[in-house]
């Protein structure tokens, strides 16, 4: 996987979909066959870690309610009123998400520099936040709804907490992201109901099209 854009720039690739779906999975895979893995939600902890530039405008909003003793954010106590609050979630996302953007462009910029030959950027939120606007291509990962659940229980994930993950995506996410994607190009849906070497094979036969497609 190491072929070269024409103009030597890396393929970005945008992966997103619902919670237990296998964004991680499939952006480990595509680290192990040679890219640059941009995880937006490991970007947004550092935003909002101790000394973090998004820290000030999250106090300012949501008050020491969400803070503990030594000054550190209480994210617990964060996702309990965003997860039950669409417009606490909206005002949390419009506070976090340009310094994440920022940290993305940054991490793009020495992709660029180090010729890797693509970037992922993995993002919940990678249509609604804007950020599939930089992509080439958009991966939405699928499953069905039992599959969601099995693999969040899996993880340890309570039920209560679990339903509570589902419905702050609201139903139907794959389905609104694709209205919202629209008739773009580069978007592919990669259905994981399988097993890992299933879902290995699905990303390595996508991969080799993406690079393909970008270099013809």
């Amino acid at each position: 996987m190491a072929e070269r854009r024409q103009d030597d720039r890396p393929l970005v690739i945008g992966l997103t979909g619902p919670i237990g779906c296998g964004k991680s999975n499939i952006g480990r895979v595509l680290g192990e066959l040679g890219g640059t893995v941009i995880d937006a939600d490991v970007l947004a902890r550092a935003v909002t870690a101790r000394g973090g530039p998004a820290l000030g405008q999250i106090r300012e909003r949501f008050g020491d309610r969400v803070f503990d003793a030594d000054g550190e954010l209480d994210r617990a106590a964060l996702a309990a009123i965003v997860f039950d609050d669409q417009a606490a979630l909206a005002d949390l996302e419009r506070i976090s998400h340009p310094h994440v953007r920022q940290l993305i462009d940054a991490q793009l910029e020495v992709a660029q520099r180090e010729h890797v030959p693509f970037v992922v950027i993995e993002a919940i939120k990678l249509v609604e936040g804007g950020l599939a606007d930089q992509c080439d291509e958009v991966w939405l990962v699928e499953c069905s709804e039992a599959t969601q659940r099995a693999r969040l229980a899996h993880r340890g994930t309570r039920p209560d907490d679990v339903e509570r993950r589902l419905a702050a995506q609201g139903p139907q996410l794959a389905a609104r992201l694709t209205g919202m994607l629209g008739a773009r190009a580069g978007v592919r849906h990669l259905i994981t109901e399988g097993s890992m070497d299933e879902t290995r094979t699905i990303v390595e036969d996508a991969l080799a099209d993406a690079l393909e497609a970008m270099l013809g």
